[in-house]
Protein backbone atom coordinates (compact mmCIF):
# COMPACT_ATOMS: atom_id res chain seq x y z
CA UNK A 1 0.00 0.00 0.00
CA UNK A 2 1.40 3.19 -0.81
CA UNK A 3 2.33 5.64 1.95
CA UNK A 4 0.55 8.63 2.75
CA UNK A 5 1.56 11.68 4.18
CA UNK A 6 -0.88 14.72 6.27
CA UNK A 7 0.03 17.36 5.41
CA UNK A 8 -1.05 20.04 8.27
CA UNK A 9 -1.06 23.66 6.88
CA UNK A 10 -0.22 25.98 10.00
CA UNK A 11 3.22 23.37 9.90
CA UNK A 12 3.58 24.55 6.20
CA UNK A 13 2.97 28.32 7.20
CA UNK A 14 5.53 28.03 10.16
CA UNK A 15 8.21 26.42 7.87
CA UNK A 16 7.83 29.13 5.38
CA UNK A 17 7.96 31.74 8.05
CA UNK A 18 11.43 30.38 9.57
CA UNK A 19 12.62 29.99 6.18
CA UNK A 20 12.14 33.13 5.13
CA UNK A 21 13.69 34.90 8.66
CA UNK A 22 16.42 33.21 8.04
CA UNK A 23 16.87 34.57 5.06
CA UNK A 24 15.74 38.20 5.82
CA UNK A 25 18.48 37.82 8.85
CA UNK A 26 21.40 36.69 6.43
CA UNK A 27 20.50 39.80 4.16
CA UNK A 28 20.91 42.02 7.44
CA UNK A 29 24.55 40.61 8.66
CA UNK A 30 26.32 43.31 8.83
CA UNK A 31 30.34 43.09 7.60
CA UNK A 32 32.83 44.85 9.81
CA UNK A 33 36.12 44.48 7.82
CA UNK A 34 39.99 45.23 9.95
CA UNK A 35 42.67 46.06 7.81
CA UNK A 36 45.93 43.72 7.91
CA UNK A 37 49.25 45.73 7.03
CA UNK A 38 52.67 44.29 6.69
CA UNK A 39 56.41 44.73 5.20
CA UNK A 40 56.39 41.95 2.38
CA UNK A 41 60.20 41.44 3.09
CA UNK A 42 60.44 42.65 6.51
CA UNK A 43 64.31 41.72 7.64
CA UNK A 44 62.90 40.73 10.98
CA UNK A 45 61.29 37.74 9.40
CA UNK A 46 64.23 36.36 7.88
CA UNK A 47 65.86 33.46 9.47
CA UNK A 48 68.92 34.15 11.71
CA UNK A 49 70.98 30.91 11.79
CA UNK A 50 74.13 30.61 13.20
CA UNK A 51 77.23 28.46 12.77
CA UNK A 52 75.59 24.72 11.92
CA UNK A 53 72.18 25.86 10.25
CA UNK A 54 70.82 26.42 14.11
CA UNK A 55 67.47 28.33 14.47
CA UNK A 56 68.34 31.12 17.30
CA UNK A 57 65.37 33.30 17.93
CA UNK A 58 61.89 32.44 16.41
CA UNK A 59 60.67 34.59 13.45
CA UNK A 60 57.08 34.42 12.35
CA UNK A 61 54.75 36.41 11.53
CA UNK A 62 51.85 37.33 14.17
CA UNK A 63 49.24 37.42 11.55
CA UNK A 64 48.01 33.62 13.45
CA UNK A 65 47.00 35.65 16.26
CA UNK A 66 44.68 38.01 14.81
CA UNK A 67 43.00 34.91 12.75
CA UNK A 68 42.55 33.64 16.30
CA UNK A 69 40.47 37.01 17.56
CA UNK A 70 38.37 36.76 14.13
CA UNK A 71 37.40 33.07 14.45
CA UNK A 72 36.46 33.97 18.42
CA UNK A 73 34.14 36.53 16.95
CA UNK A 74 31.78 34.44 15.14
CA UNK A 75 29.77 33.92 17.89
CA UNK A 76 29.16 37.12 19.22
CA UNK A 77 29.50 38.69 16.12
CA UNK A 78 25.84 36.23 14.79
CA UNK A 79 24.52 36.87 17.92
CA UNK A 80 24.90 41.07 16.91
CA UNK A 81 23.84 40.51 13.02
CA UNK A 82 27.51 41.13 11.96
CA UNK A 83 30.20 39.47 10.71
CA UNK A 84 33.94 40.32 11.47
CA UNK A 85 36.45 40.04 8.64
CA UNK A 86 40.06 40.90 8.34
CA UNK A 87 41.35 42.41 4.82
CA UNK A 88 45.64 41.69 4.68
CA UNK A 89 47.49 43.37 2.27
CA UNK A 90 51.28 43.75 2.18
CA UNK A 91 53.82 45.86 0.43
CA UNK A 92 57.56 46.55 0.48
CA UNK A 93 57.70 49.87 1.69
CA UNK A 94 55.69 52.75 3.95
CA UNK A 95 54.80 54.92 1.24
CA UNK A 96 53.20 51.80 -0.33
CA UNK A 97 51.61 50.68 2.72
CA UNK A 98 49.78 54.16 2.97
CA UNK A 99 48.32 52.99 -0.67
CA UNK A 100 47.26 50.63 0.40
CA UNK A 101 45.48 52.41 3.47
CA UNK A 102 43.80 55.07 1.40
CA UNK A 103 42.35 52.25 -1.01
CA UNK A 104 41.00 50.24 1.87
CA UNK A 105 39.41 53.31 3.18
CA UNK A 106 38.28 54.72 0.11
CA UNK A 107 36.63 51.48 -1.49
CA UNK A 108 36.08 49.31 1.45
CA UNK A 109 35.20 51.87 4.52
CA UNK A 110 38.25 50.36 6.35
CA UNK A 111 39.15 52.66 9.79
CA UNK A 112 40.64 49.90 11.70
CA UNK A 113 44.38 48.71 11.06
CA UNK A 114 46.58 46.27 12.61
CA UNK A 115 50.19 47.01 11.21
CA UNK A 116 53.01 44.66 11.50
CA UNK A 117 56.20 46.64 10.74
CA UNK A 118 59.58 47.88 12.65
CA UNK A 119 59.46 51.66 14.40
CA UNK A 120 60.40 53.22 10.93
CA UNK A 121 57.53 52.33 8.74
CA UNK A 122 55.31 52.61 11.45
CA UNK A 123 56.29 56.01 12.64
CA UNK A 124 56.05 57.28 8.71
CA UNK A 125 52.71 56.16 8.24
CA UNK A 126 51.50 57.10 11.68
CA UNK A 127 52.77 60.52 10.94
CA UNK A 128 51.47 60.71 7.19
CA UNK A 129 47.77 59.51 7.58
CA UNK A 130 46.89 61.73 10.89
CA UNK A 131 44.23 63.20 10.52
CA UNK A 132 42.41 60.74 7.86
CA UNK A 133 39.30 59.32 10.43
CA UNK A 134 41.60 56.25 10.94
CA UNK A 135 43.05 53.89 14.16
CA UNK A 136 45.83 52.32 14.13
CA UNK A 137 47.42 49.41 15.77
CA UNK A 138 51.44 48.61 16.26
CA UNK A 139 51.38 45.00 16.81
CA UNK A 140 55.12 43.77 16.56
CA UNK A 141 57.40 47.09 17.56
CA UNK A 142 58.64 47.37 20.96
CA UNK A 143 60.52 50.92 19.91
CA UNK A 144 60.49 53.53 22.78
CA UNK A 145 59.91 56.57 20.66
CA UNK A 146 57.04 55.34 19.16
CA UNK A 147 55.27 55.81 22.61
CA UNK A 148 57.40 59.27 22.98
CA UNK A 149 58.70 61.80 20.77
CA UNK A 150 57.14 59.67 17.45
CA UNK A 151 53.72 58.99 18.63
CA UNK A 152 50.78 59.78 17.13
CA UNK A 153 47.02 60.27 18.44
CA UNK A 154 46.01 57.69 16.37
CA UNK A 155 48.59 55.02 16.88
CA UNK A 156 47.75 52.86 19.77
CA UNK A 157 49.84 50.05 21.10
CA UNK A 158 48.91 46.26 21.75
CA UNK A 159 52.62 45.20 21.67
CA UNK A 160 54.33 46.71 25.20
CA UNK A 161 57.22 49.15 24.89
CA UNK A 162 60.63 47.81 25.39
CA UNK A 163 60.23 50.35 28.77
CA UNK A 164 57.60 48.29 30.34
CA UNK A 165 59.92 45.01 29.47
CA UNK A 166 62.98 46.22 31.23
CA UNK A 167 60.73 47.89 34.53
CA UNK A 168 59.39 44.21 34.97
CA UNK A 169 62.96 43.26 35.50
CA UNK A 170 63.99 45.78 37.24
CA UNK A 171 61.11 45.08 39.65
CA UNK A 172 62.12 41.45 40.11
CA UNK A 173 65.78 42.49 40.66
CA UNK A 174 64.34 44.60 43.74
CA UNK A 175 62.36 42.17 44.97
CA UNK A 176 65.25 40.06 45.41
CA UNK A 177 67.36 42.34 46.35
CA UNK A 178 70.01 41.92 43.14
CA UNK A 179 70.84 45.25 42.50
CA UNK A 180 74.21 45.20 41.29
CA UNK A 181 74.21 44.76 37.49
CA UNK A 182 76.98 43.99 35.20
CA UNK A 183 75.81 45.24 31.32
CA UNK A 184 76.57 43.34 27.73
CA UNK A 185 75.26 44.41 24.37
CA UNK A 186 75.33 43.96 21.57
CA UNK A 187 76.06 46.55 18.61
CA UNK A 188 72.86 46.19 16.65
CA UNK A 189 70.22 49.37 16.90
CA UNK A 190 67.77 46.72 18.80
CA UNK A 191 70.33 45.88 20.93
CA UNK A 192 71.40 49.81 21.94
CA UNK A 193 67.73 50.39 21.95
CA UNK A 194 67.13 47.64 25.14
CA UNK A 195 70.46 48.10 26.45
CA UNK A 196 69.01 51.97 26.87
CA UNK A 197 65.62 50.79 28.38
CA UNK A 198 67.11 48.81 31.16
CA UNK A 199 69.78 51.64 31.66
CA UNK A 200 66.37 53.76 32.33
CA UNK A 201 64.78 51.35 34.15
CA UNK A 202 67.75 50.70 36.82
CA UNK A 203 68.19 54.33 37.63
CA UNK A 204 64.06 54.66 37.87
CA UNK A 205 64.32 51.73 40.40
CA UNK A 206 67.56 52.67 42.06
CA UNK A 207 69.75 49.23 40.11
CA UNK A 208 72.96 49.78 40.38
CA UNK A 209 75.01 48.98 37.24
CA UNK A 210 78.80 48.57 38.10
CA UNK A 211 80.36 47.65 34.32
CA UNK A 212 78.60 47.92 30.77
CA UNK A 213 80.49 46.59 28.14
CA UNK A 214 79.73 45.79 24.27
CA UNK A 215 79.74 42.22 22.84
CA UNK A 216 81.21 42.15 19.34
CA UNK A 217 80.62 38.74 17.77
CA UNK A 218 83.29 36.91 16.08
CA UNK A 219 87.04 35.23 16.21
CA UNK A 220 89.38 38.39 15.35
CA UNK A 221 91.63 38.28 18.10
CA UNK A 222 91.72 41.79 18.11
CA UNK A 223 88.76 41.72 19.69
CA UNK A 224 89.61 39.18 22.40
CA UNK A 225 87.93 41.34 25.06
CA UNK A 226 84.92 42.38 23.42
CA UNK A 227 83.86 38.63 22.77
CA UNK A 228 85.02 36.63 25.57
CA UNK A 229 82.61 36.70 28.40
CA UNK A 230 84.99 35.55 30.83
CA UNK A 231 87.20 38.08 30.46
CA UNK A 232 84.35 40.87 30.53
CA UNK A 233 83.25 39.36 33.88
CA UNK A 234 86.33 38.92 35.44
CA UNK A 235 86.45 40.79 38.97
CA UNK A 236 82.77 41.62 38.53
CA UNK A 237 80.74 42.53 41.76
CA UNK A 238 77.61 42.06 40.26
CA UNK A 239 74.91 39.84 41.25
CA UNK A 240 73.55 39.13 37.59
CA UNK A 241 74.36 39.73 34.38
CA UNK A 242 71.74 42.27 31.82
CA UNK A 243 72.31 41.12 28.29
CA UNK A 244 70.98 42.84 25.47
CA UNK A 245 70.95 40.75 22.33
CA UNK A 246 67.65 40.47 20.75
CA UNK A 247 68.98 38.03 17.88
CA UNK A 248 70.16 35.67 20.23
CA UNK A 249 73.64 35.64 18.20
CA UNK A 250 76.20 35.87 21.31
CA UNK A 251 74.00 35.86 24.33
CA UNK A 252 73.20 32.07 24.20
CA UNK A 253 76.91 31.54 25.24
CA UNK A 254 76.52 34.05 28.55
CA UNK A 255 75.20 31.77 30.97
CA UNK A 256 77.98 29.51 32.94
CA UNK A 257 81.08 31.55 30.92
CA UNK A 258 81.18 33.79 33.82
CA UNK A 259 84.20 33.89 35.26
CA UNK A 260 82.34 34.04 39.08
CA UNK A 261 78.67 32.37 39.29
CA UNK A 262 76.58 34.64 38.26
CA UNK A 263 72.36 35.25 36.89
CA UNK A 264 71.73 35.98 33.47
CA UNK A 265 68.77 37.85 32.77
CA UNK A 266 67.56 40.30 29.43
CA UNK A 267 67.30 38.36 26.30
CA UNK A 268 68.65 35.10 27.75
CA UNK A 269 67.99 33.49 30.91
CA UNK A 270 65.38 35.10 32.68
CA UNK A 271 63.06 37.09 29.97
CA UNK A 272 60.24 39.55 30.20
CA UNK A 273 57.48 39.40 26.98
CA UNK A 274 53.69 40.08 26.52
CA UNK A 275 53.02 36.54 25.95
CA UNK A 276 54.52 32.54 27.01
CA UNK A 277 53.61 29.53 25.84
CA UNK A 278 54.37 28.37 29.89
CA UNK A 279 51.40 30.58 31.25
CA UNK A 280 48.86 28.37 32.78
CA UNK A 281 46.38 30.56 34.50
CA UNK A 282 43.30 32.89 34.12
CA UNK A 283 42.40 30.61 31.20
CA UNK A 284 46.13 30.73 29.45
CA UNK A 285 45.72 26.96 28.49
CA UNK A 286 42.70 27.74 26.45
CA UNK A 287 43.76 30.39 24.47
CA UNK A 288 47.08 28.21 24.07
CA UNK A 289 45.40 25.25 22.91
CA UNK A 290 43.19 27.06 20.22
CA UNK A 291 46.49 29.15 19.00
CA UNK A 292 48.94 26.02 18.93
CA UNK A 293 45.30 24.16 17.03
CA UNK A 294 45.28 27.11 13.97
CA UNK A 295 49.13 28.02 13.79
CA UNK A 296 51.03 24.81 14.34
CA UNK A 297 53.01 26.28 16.68
CA UNK A 298 53.01 28.14 19.50
CA UNK A 299 51.57 31.76 20.61
CA UNK A 300 53.99 34.51 21.14
CA UNK A 301 54.31 37.95 22.45
CA UNK A 302 53.09 39.79 18.99
CA UNK A 303 50.85 36.88 18.10
CA UNK A 304 48.99 37.75 21.60
CA UNK A 305 49.30 41.61 20.59
CA UNK A 306 47.61 40.99 17.24
CA UNK A 307 44.83 39.05 19.42
CA UNK A 308 44.80 41.73 21.85
CA UNK A 309 44.39 44.54 19.07
CA UNK A 310 41.68 42.64 17.00
CA UNK A 311 39.37 41.94 20.53
CA UNK A 312 39.60 45.12 22.05
CA UNK A 313 38.40 46.84 18.48
CA UNK A 314 35.67 44.05 18.13
CA UNK A 315 34.49 44.62 21.91
CA UNK A 316 33.96 48.44 21.28
CA UNK A 317 31.93 47.18 18.33
CA UNK A 318 29.62 44.59 20.37
CA UNK A 319 29.91 46.89 23.84
CA UNK A 320 28.70 49.98 21.98
CA UNK A 321 26.44 48.24 19.56
CA UNK A 322 27.87 50.33 16.89
CA UNK A 323 29.84 50.38 13.97
CA UNK A 324 30.44 53.90 13.39
CA UNK A 325 33.48 55.35 13.75
CA UNK A 326 33.68 57.76 16.62
CA UNK A 327 31.31 55.97 18.50
CA UNK A 328 33.76 53.07 18.64
CA UNK A 329 37.06 54.90 18.64
CA UNK A 330 35.68 56.69 22.10
CA UNK A 331 34.43 53.41 23.64
CA UNK A 332 38.08 52.05 22.58
CA UNK A 333 39.85 54.75 24.13
CA UNK A 334 37.76 54.92 27.30
CA UNK A 335 37.91 53.48 30.98
CA UNK A 336 35.07 51.41 30.02
CA UNK A 337 36.94 49.45 27.50
CA UNK A 338 38.19 46.57 30.38
CA UNK A 339 39.27 43.66 27.88
CA UNK A 340 40.07 40.14 29.38
CA UNK A 341 43.70 38.95 28.62
CA UNK A 342 44.19 36.04 29.83
CA UNK A 343 46.58 37.15 32.10
CA UNK A 344 44.88 38.00 35.26
CA UNK A 345 43.74 41.46 35.23
CA UNK A 346 41.59 43.40 32.67
CA UNK A 347 43.14 45.41 30.22
CA UNK A 348 42.67 49.11 28.85
CA UNK A 349 44.70 51.63 27.05
CA UNK A 350 46.81 55.06 28.25
CA UNK A 351 45.53 57.73 27.37
CA UNK A 352 48.47 59.52 27.51
CA UNK A 353 51.05 57.45 24.87
CA UNK A 354 48.16 55.20 23.43
CA UNK A 355 49.87 52.25 25.03
CA UNK A 356 47.80 49.38 26.75
CA UNK A 357 48.47 48.63 29.88
CA UNK A 358 49.08 45.20 30.70
CA UNK A 359 50.59 42.20 32.89
CA UNK A 360 54.32 41.30 31.59
CA UNK A 361 55.26 37.25 32.06
CA UNK A 362 58.41 37.32 33.67
CA UNK A 363 60.10 33.59 32.33
CA UNK A 364 62.61 30.89 31.31
CA UNK A 365 62.60 28.74 28.42
CA UNK A 366 60.24 26.70 29.81
CA UNK A 367 58.76 28.17 33.28
CA UNK A 368 56.71 31.46 34.15
CA UNK A 369 58.86 32.61 37.36
CA UNK A 370 56.51 35.90 37.82
CA UNK A 371 54.42 38.05 36.70
CA UNK A 372 54.38 42.10 37.23
CA UNK A 373 54.35 44.26 38.74
CA UNK A 374 55.53 42.82 41.10
CA UNK A 375 53.81 42.04 44.26
CA UNK A 376 54.74 45.23 46.44
CA UNK A 377 55.19 48.08 43.56
CA UNK A 378 51.93 50.25 43.87
CA UNK A 379 50.85 53.20 41.86
CA UNK A 380 48.04 55.69 42.92
CA UNK A 381 45.78 54.68 40.39
CA UNK A 382 46.93 52.04 38.58
CA UNK A 383 49.65 49.26 40.05
CA UNK A 384 50.32 48.26 35.81
CA UNK A 385 50.86 52.03 35.24
CA UNK A 386 54.67 51.05 37.06
CA UNK A 387 55.74 49.25 34.27
CA UNK A 388 56.26 51.90 30.99
CA UNK A 389 55.82 55.73 30.92
CA UNK A 390 53.58 56.86 33.57
CA UNK A 391 51.34 59.81 33.23
CA UNK A 392 54.14 62.18 35.15
CA UNK A 393 56.83 61.38 32.08
CA UNK A 394 54.97 63.35 29.40
CA UNK A 395 57.27 62.27 26.45
CA UNK A 396 54.31 62.02 23.97
CA UNK A 397 53.10 65.26 22.09
CA UNK A 398 49.81 64.93 22.09
CA UNK A 399 49.66 64.46 25.79
CA UNK A 400 46.03 63.28 25.81
CA UNK A 401 45.23 62.64 29.28
CA UNK A 402 41.41 62.93 29.91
Amino acid sequence: MPMTFKIHFPVVLALLFLVHSETAIARQVQEFKIGYLEISDDIRYEEKRAYARIRVKPHNRPYAGAELAIGQSRIPGRAMGMKFEMVRAEAENANELIVQIRRMKAKLNIQFYLIDADSDVLSTIAAETAGMGIQVFNISSYANQLRGPECQEHLMHTIPSHAMLTDALAQFLVFKKWRNVLLLKGEDIPDVEFAAAFVRSAKRYGLSISESHNFKPGNDPRHRDKNNVALMTSGSDADVVFVADTEGEFGRYVPYQTNAPLLVLGTEGLQATAWHWAWERHGAPQLNQRFEKRAKRRMQGPDWAAWAAIRSIIESVIRTGSTEFRTVENYLRSHQLNLDAYKGAAVSFRPWDNQLRQPILLHTYNAIIDRAPIRGFLHQTENMDTLGDDIGDKRCKFANTN
